[in-house]
């Protein structure tokens, strides 16, 4: 069956919403709390998995690190290729499956952001790649994990939201919520004058309580959990479920 996550023209089409002007312009700030709770030594190596097209590995880059970039999507590693050579950077790129991608005890990083985890029917698949985040890391290496909690989500909640583009496209969220709260359904519609798109995927929510064990169950400690990634406690006020989990010497 071929399901979103696995469809390239959601991808292509997507794009242009997952990667906004005001998401891009957030990386460099981004990065620097990152490095900040990952307590990089210089020319660190570090994986971002999945990478998209490269915003974030390219900024780690840009910092002096030496970058491996993965993701399933070549439309997506051909623009982070363009963009990289622009700027004469070298980053390595692989076009690999999350689910599949492994290099034993070599990154001393592994960077999962903007809510990329938890895309797959089988919640097996999630600990297969959280063993592969384990696996990949040397001895002391750190992941950071940075995903909508679902005590975030719970809060904030909305079943439909819109909005207008500063292109004008008026862009319409829906969402939905099932199998207790373990997953969402979400569409989004783009109308730009006569010509309507229409994108749908979901995912599996985890809340603080449910990834913590995850990754200890495959040998990540300690894990340390935070509301965002400057580092705010994961209480009442928390934007984000973000995971620093540490791979033991």
């Amino acid at each position: 069956m071929n399901v979103w996550h696995q469809d390239d023209t959601f991808w292509e089409g997507a794009a242009q919403f997952i990667f906004s002007r005001s998401c891009c312009g957030q990386v460099p700030k981004d990065v620097d709390c990152a490095l900040a709770l990952l307590e990089l030594p210089p020319g660190a190596t570090v994986l971002d998995l999945p990478c998209g097209q490269g915003r974030h590995s390219l900024e780690f880059t840009r910092r002096g690190y030496r970058v491996t970039g993965a993701d399933r999507t070549a439309c997506y590693l051909a623009e982070a290729r363009r963009k990289a050579e622009k700027e004469s950077l070298e980053v390595e790129w692989i076009e690999a499956d999350m689910r599949a991608f492994r290099r034993e005890s070599t990154y001393a990083a592994v960077v999962n952001l903007f809510t990329s985890f938890g895309y797959f029917q089988d919640a097996a698949d999630d600990v297969r790649v959280a063993e592969h985040f384990f696996a990949s890391l040397k001895p002391g290496g750190r992941l950071l994990m940075d995903l909508m909690g679902k005590e975030v989500l719970a809060r904030i909640f909305q079943e439909r939201e819109w909005h207008q583009r500063d292109d004008g496209t008026l862009f319409l969220e829906e969402r939905k919520v099932s199998q207790n709260w373990n997953w969402i359904d979400v569409r989004w519609i783009a109308v730009s004058g006569t010509e309507r798109r229409e994108y749908r995927f979901a995912h599996r929510l985890y809340s603080a309580g449910e990834l913590v064990p995850l990754l200890t169950g495959v040998g990540f400690g300690p894990v340390t959990v935070f509301g965002s990634l400057k580092g705010a406690p994961y209480d009442d006020k928390a934007q984000r479920l973000v995971i620093l989990a540490q791979k033991p010497e």
